[in-house]
């Protein structure tokens, strides 16, 4: 395809480009190339900025809250706790 540059640059027909929203203009030697951007899933964003907090229950090595057989243990301890909080104002 030949395409006409004006004082603006060059216009590319969005047919070429999909469905894509960017892309990449890079030059190489004497070629200008474009490379079209894939939008990421968000899913894969997930976990690289994760946000501290304080735990109100802290498991020890003995005893772990993610064992499936301390599960019902583990929310007994929660709710005790959150009880407790409010009791207690807080």
């Amino acid at each position: 395809m030949k395409l006409q540059v004006t004082e603006q640059g060059v216009l590319i027909p969005k047919e070429l480009l999909g469905e894509t929203q960017f892309v990449k203009v890079t030059q190489e030697q004497e070629k200008i190339v474009i490379t079209t951007i894939k939008k990421t899933s968000s899913i894969w964003e997930l976990g690289t900025n994760p946000v501290e907090c304080d735990s109100i229950i802290n498991p020890d090595e003995d005893y772990p809250i993610y064992s499936p057989l301390n599960a019902f243990e583990a929310a007994d301890t929660l709710l005790q706790v959150l009880e407790d909080n409010k009791n207690n104002g807080q």
